[in-house]
């Protein structure tokens, strides 16, 4: 296993409690990195970028638009229950573009099952 993409990320090591082994051993390509960011500028709405979804059209303006702006919140997604974190996710960026209060460790929680 080599080249780009194939890195092992082993769960257990950052989480040496884990009774998991084998199955909890996670290919970067089984995951997707995200950021949440406000925009830098006028209009300063909340973002979220999927940065592992990018394609070549279109990765470097995404790139830099998330690096100009605000970081709120980062991580990785599974694969596995990918589009049900989207919508959790989606649902937060809303409530902040509403300028309703949010809560980062309620999204961190809501997020965990899906979550490496």
């Amino acid at each position: 296993m080599g080249g780009p993409g194939w890195a092992i990320l082993r769960v257990q090591a950052a989480c040496p409690r884990s009774p998991q082994a084998p199955e909890s051993v996670l290919q970067a390509s089984d995951r997707t990195m995200f950021e949440i960011y406000r925009e830098s500028g006028y209009g300063q709405k909340y973002r979220v970028v999927y940065f592992t979804e990018l394609n070549e059209h279109n990765k470097e303006a995404e790139i830099s638009r998330a690096m100009a702006g605000e970081h709120l919140i980062d991580g990785f997604l599974k694969d596995y229950g990918k589009e049900t974190a989207k919508e959790i996710i989606d649902r937060f960026v809303a409530q902040l573009n509403h300028g309703d209060a949010v809560d980062l460790p309620r999204l961190r929680a809501e997020l965990a099952p899906y979550t490496p």
